[in-house]
Order: structure tokens, then C-alpha cells, then sequence
């Protein structure tokens, strides 16, 4: 949502608004003009996280971070030149952009690209913040400890759950950037709840069960009011969590699959999301799980999917971990099409790599995780869209003879070109006839990454639609994170290769 940042939720953290931020952002942009700077800009940010976490209902771990600090990015000469510092003065807004400009000139002289960025209008001064309703900062630990044990408690208290793990991950992040044109105050909410149920039986053998809910761009509501019933979802647990301890181990062999949400945004994030980011298909991303099969010169050829298949960029879908009013710099944010009718459409692009290849403006996707990084190009929220009037996941279900359906993400693998994968899921139920007749164990599905989106026959609906996602996205080098959401609802995929891990590992 937008907001004057004022009152109420949607209130920008005052301590760091107490700052001269304009001030600070304007003695660093001129010190870098007067210096020669082709271009420069500015982000100060705070960045405040709390992490908790139970075991069997007592707190184990419970730590706060706070990272405040600034950056300067320039281009002199055609080369970059960054530098940040931990003081938000105006004497150390000057002292970074002077640094800045000396690390571009050293640079200049190993440079082999001169340094370009795609044209963005100015959006004068702008203040955007996320959709949330409570900010969980603003919630006593103690609070946030009694409702992590309650769900714990109640867990223990069947005789079917031997252990019970429970956390809950919540950030802050207050941002302000400016390149002279464009002045833009942000604060974005997340949390990341999770509990994780464990059975043991007598023999020792054990499983294991986590709750679906997604992280998302919500504030505490998540957890006690709007946007998730964990009331529900906890009370089926034990009953699940037995019924998978006492499942037959998959046979396998080939099945069709129905795979939840909850299972296949994670497929999605690994196998379009990483793929269709143009750095990594241009090779200047290797380091960090390698490029991508999805090369430059197959954009508008490439068969990615079924012709069902309609993959977007979005940086503005609500409650999404990547949404943001203004990239890192200084971008609107914005929704685009990456697969369309199954062929590959579009990449994932900040200003340098839309100017390199003459795509025009950016869509947006420069982040920086911490006030010490440089802006990298970063994922959007890729989400799979649903069939308009589609049909409910138990009617993709009822139109299987003999498979799987697959709900829940657990362990994946996938190689350095995004191609060949490998993902398991938490919860496995057999469909014979329509109908779902129990669940399994062990079960992985392995494919290729074309292969298994050309194998899409039937996309689920609106209803069945869910944004999951995750906090920890991990890019460049030096390593920064990034919180991502994907959204998808549920798929039928036909003739699919299931492992036992039980057997491959063995």
C-alpha cells in the first residue's frame, strides 16, 4: 500500500527517520558530481531483524540485529565505484562518495565494459510502504514466546508427536534512496513462522512434518488474525504426521502428478526464477550456482513449457517478498510477462542490463540485502499464473488415474545450468482413480527443466492459488540474500519420473 508514513501501521521506523536523510543524500550526490561522477547515488537503510525459536516448547535461540548504515554507487569514466560506511553524518556521506570515486578510478584501469544504465523517468520525492497491518517489532518477545510454546504445547500433548520445533523470523527493512531525481523513503515488513513436528517409533525409526504457511510480506496478523489458519493446520499434524510414519515406501517408475503450491513454487524459484535472471544468462553470474541454460539467443524461442504455461515478473503483487514500490535504483516497480504461451519471453533486468542489451528501461530488479553491498540484479516474485475459471485442486486430482500428489517443500537439487533437478516434498499421496488412497514415503521427482513444464496438462484456478516463498536467496559474490515469493496455483503434470530416495541412496 501506499502512505504518507505518518500514522497507524503503515509508519516509517522513526529512529531512522530522525536521521537527515535528504541532507546526507545530497551532500554525497554533489561531492560526487564535483568529482566528475557520470552518474551517483544514494541509500541509507536500517535494517532490523529478531529471530526466535523453541524446542519442545523452550526457547532455545532469541537474538535481535540492527545494521544501519549508507552506501554511494557512482560510474566515473564508464566504471563502477561503491563504498559504504556505518555513521549516518553528513561528513561520512561525503567521505563515502570521495571513496566511491576513487574505488572507480582504481577499477578503471582492469575495466573491460564501460558501465551504461537504461534511462528511468524521476519520480520526484516518494514514500511507499508494504501491506501489514501490525508491525511485529512492535509485539513484547514475551508475546511472541507464548504463542510459539502454545503451538508447541498443544503438539506435545499427543502421544503421536515425539518433538516439536518452533520459530518464527520477522525483519524490518527501512530504506531511503535517492539519484537526484528521484527521493524515495521505503519500509518493507516480513515474517517467516514455522513449526516442525517429529515421531518416533520405538524402533527409532522417525519422520518428520513442517506447517505450509509461506513466509510473507505481512506483519504479525499473519500469525493471530488475517492471512493464515494455523489453528487448523496444527491440529491436522499428528494424524498426518502417523499416517506418513505407518505409508508404504513409493515404488518407482512414472506417475502423473498434482503438485500443490506449497511444493511447486520452490520448483519454480530454482528452475525459471534463477534461469530467466539475464546476468546469469549473459555469464557474468557463474560463481554462485552457475549460469543458465535459458541463453539470450533463445529469447523468443525457446519451448519452456506447455503453451498453457504464463510465467510474470511482479514486483507489485501484495504481501510478496520481492514487491517494493523503487528498486535499488531507483525503479518503479512493475509486473511483466517472462514465459508466455510457454515460450520464453523475457529476463529479469537491472538498468546496466537493460542498457547492455537494448532492452530498453528496467523491470526493476537491483537489491542490495544490507547497506554494506552493492546493488546486484535480483529476483522478482516469477509466479505461475492460474487458469481463468479453472478447475479446484480436487478436480485436477479426480482427472488422474495413477499418480501423486505432492504437498510441501523439503530437499531439492538442481545442476549449474538450471536444467537437471531433483525435488521432495513433505507430504505424498497416492491417487488411483480420481481419488486419494493414502499416503507414501521417499518420493522425489526428477526431470528436466523443459521436460517437466512441456509435461504440464492442466493448470488449477484462482482459488487454488498460493504465494509462497522464501526469505534466504542466495546470490553473488560476495554472498548476499534476498527475500523472494513465488506464486503458482495447482498443476497436473503427465509421466513423471519418481524416485525412492530410500533405493538411490542405498
Amino acid at each position: 500500500m501506499a502512505s504518507n508514513a505518518d500514522t497507524g501501521p503503515g509508519r516509517i521506523d522513526p529512529e531512522f527517520t530522525s536521521y537527515p536523510l535528504r541532507q546526507l543524500a545530497d551532500a554525497a550526490l554533489a561531492r560526487a558530481a564535483d568529482l566528475g561522477a557520470e552518474h551517483a547515488d544514494f541509500r541509507a537503510e536500517r535494517l532490523r531483524g529478531q529471530q526466535i525459536r523453541l524446542s519442545d516448547g523452550r526457547l532455545e535461540t532469541q537474538f535481535d540485529a540492527d545494521d544501519l548504515g549508507l552506501a554511494v554507487r557512482v560510474v566515473v569514466d564508464g566504471t563502477w565505484g561503491f563504498a559504504s560506511a556505518v555513521d549516518l553524518t553528513t561528513a561520512a556521506a561525503v567521505r563515502a562518495a570521495e571513496e566511491a570515486v576513487d574505488v572507480a578510478r582504481v577499477a578503471a584501469a582492469i575495466s573491460t565494459e564501460r558501465i551504461e544504465l537504461a534511462d528511468e523517468p524521476g519520480y520526484g520525492s516518494v514514500t511507499w510502504v508494504s501491506s501489514y497491518e501490525v508491525d511485529p517489532f512492535d509485539v513484547g518477545v514475551a508475546d511472541k514466546i507464548a504463542l510459539l510454546a502454545g503451538w508447541s504445547s498443544g503438539l506435545l500433548a499427543d502421544s503421536r508427536i515425539s518433538h516439536v520445533d518452533a520459530s518464527l523470523n520477522q525483519v524490518r527493512e527501512s530504506k531511503f534512496y535517492s539519484d537526484g531525481v528521484t527521493t524515495a523513503l521505503q519500509q518493507r515488513i516480513r515474517v517467516h513462522p514455522e513449526v516442525n513436528a517429529v515421531a518416533v517409533e520405538p524402533d527409532g525409526r522417525f519422520e518428520t512434518m513442517r506447517t505450509l504457511a509461506p513466509p510473507a510480506g505481512r506483519g504479525y496478523e499473519y500469525l493471530t488474525g488475517t492471512g493464515w489458519d494455523f489453528d487448523s493446520e496444527l491440529a491436522q499434524l499428528p494424524s498426518l504426521l502417523a499416517e506418513k510414519l505407518a505409508a508404504p515406501s513409493v515404488r518407482a517408475g512414472r506417475y502423473d502428478l498434482v503438485i500443490d503450491p506449497s511444493n511447486l513454487y520452490l520448483t519454480i524459484h530454482e528452475s525459471i526464477g534463477h534461469a530467466t535472471e539475464l546476468d546469469r544468462a549473459l555469464g557474468y553470474e557463474a560463481a554462485y550456482a552457475g549460469t543458465t541454460f535459458a541463453t539470450f539467443d533463445k529469447l523468443g524461442s525457446l519451448q519452456y513449457g506447455s503453451p498453457i504455461m504464463h510465467v510474470t515478473g511482479d514486483r507489485t503483487a501484495e504481501h510478496g517478498l520481492a514487491t517494493v514500490g523503487y528498486d535499488d535504483e531507483g525503479v518503479a516497480g512493475q509486473s511483466w510477462d517472462l514465459i508466455s504461451g510457454g515460450v520464453l519471453a523475457g529476463y529479469q533486468l537491472d538498468r546496466r542490463m537493460a542498457r547492455l542489451k537494448g532492452l530498453g528501461r528496467s523491470n526493476g530488479c537491483a537489491f542490495a540485502d544490507s547497506p554494506g553491498h552493492m546493488p546486484i540484479q535480483r529476483m522478482a516474485n516469477v509466479c505461475l499464473q492460474p487458469a481463468a475459471n479453472g478447475p479446484s485442486t480436487a478436480e485436477l486430482i479426480a482427472g488422474v488415474t495413477d499418480g501423486i500428489y505432492i504437498v510441501g517443500d523439503k530437499s531439492w537439487s538442481i545442476d549449474m545450468q538450471r536444467y537437471n533437478f531433483q525435488f521432495t516434498g513433505q507430504r505424498f499421496f497416492r491417487i488411483r482413480n480420481g481419488q486419494l488412497t493414502g499416503q507414501l514415503r521417499d518420493v522425489a521427482y526428477q526431470a528436466t527443466t523443459t521436460d517437466f513444464w512441456n509435461a504440464m496438462e492442466a493448470i488449477g484456478g484462482p482459488q487454488t492459488y498460493v504465494l509462497g516463498g522464501a526469505f534466504n536467496c542466495g546470490k553473488g559474490q560476495p554472498a548476499q540474500i534476498a527475500p523472494v515469493s513465488h506464486g503458482c496455483p495447482s498443476v497436473v503434470m503427465r509421466g513423471i519420473r519418481i524416485l525412492n530416495t530410500v533405493e538411490e541412496a542405498s
